[in-house]
């Protein structure tokens, strides 16, 4: 799949031979956050997934790994730890992890596929977040049933729905120390809408339709990556996605990319600038997995740049946590 996708990228005019590339193509000296993968097992199978997890998958990260995230965490004074998957849920360590977790970081999320917490042996789960105070990054990408079960499969927004509705009753989206955000993409080859007029939209629409509220909505631009880069190669829209990016390039988002401010750790402790090159196999300048870096002290890096990246600089620009310029 990574030389696949890098392959069919390469083509493009490059991403990092842009001006505002290098001169912003160097992280931050101490990231903020610190991104981790405990796995590519998950029971949905979603057609944008650029890791394309799923059932089959698993990649698991293990309990060693995880202790040596938490030791690298707290040398490197990071603030937030950001845990995802896959279905983060699914690694046996979940919950073990989580608890240490909100010991050591100032904020601590998990990004959850909400279906997931309605199966059997994950649905005591919405309770134990908010005995921990974690903060949920929850997928649904549209807030009509019809859209979201065509990008994520059938059954999947009426899932959602009753997790959500759960979640609000244990106070999520309402009282300060529970914060729930929904993540919003695009379910074609087009970029999000504005992220702030779209949040009022989705907001007005769960509350009257569903009952439903939360916090804030993250838009994020699907990477021409996994499962979606497949969609655009077999339908004939790789190079017109990737046109339509190029063409919005928004150098005034290129200071703010995520990948200056942040880590991706994967599932076997492999360092990356974020999710999407963790997704290609290209991993950062560190000298070694997390497990390695017992005396390693966080310095200025050079940051990885591919053509993918054009996602990230689009428009109001895209990161995990939505859009990064007005």
């Amino acid at each position: 799949m990574s030389n696949k996708d890098l392959e069919r990228l390469q083509s493009f005019p490059p991403f990092a031979e842009r001006a505002e590339c290098q001169k912003y193509g160097t992280a931050f000296l101490r990231p903020g956050v610190m991104q981790v993968n405990i796995g590519r097992r998950c029971n949905l199978v979603c057609k944008h997934c650029h890791l394309e997890s799923g059932p089959h998958r698993t990649e698991e990260m293990s309990r060693e790994v995880m202790e040596s995230c938490l030791s690298f965490f707290r040398r490197g004074s990071f603030k937030t730890l950001d845990i995802t998957g896959g279905a983060p849920e699914m690694n046996p360590h979940f919950q073990w992890f989580v608890k240490e977790a909100v010991r050591h970081a100032a904020r601590t999320m998990v990004r959850s596929n909400l279906t997931i917490l309605n199966e059997e042996g994950y649905s005591h789960l919405p309770d134990f977040y908010a005995a921990s105070g974690v903060e949920i990054v929850a997928s649904l990408p549209y807030y009509t049933e019809r859209d979201t079960d065509r990008q994520r499969g059938k059954g999947v927004f009426s899932a959602c729905l009753s997790v959500l509705r759960r979640l609000n009753a244990l106070g999520y989206g309402s009282r300060p120390e529970l914060v729930l955000n929904l993540v919003y993409n695009p379910g074609g080859a087009f970029l999000p809408p504005d992220q702030e007029i779209f949040a009022e939209e989705f907001r007005k629409k769960l509350l009257d339709s569903c009952g439903v509220t939360f916090n804030s909505l993250y838009t994020i631009t699907n990477n021409p990556l996994g499962r979606f880069g497949d969609f655009l190669e077999r339908s004939g829209n790789l190079t017109g996605y990737m046109n339509r990016l190029i063409s919005a390039f928004n150098g005034r988002s290129v200071p703010h990319i995520m990948c200056r401010s942040q880590i991706s750790v994967d599932w076997d402790g492999s360092i990356y600038d974020c999710d999407f090159n963790l997704a290609l196999g290209l991993k950062a300048n560190f000298p070694g997995p997390v497990q390695d870096l017992k005396d390693f002290s966080l310095g200025e890096r050079k940051i990885v740049f591919a053509n993918h990246c054009y996602a990230c600089t689009a428009g109001a620009g895209s990161s995990c946590g939505g859009a990064i310029v007005n």
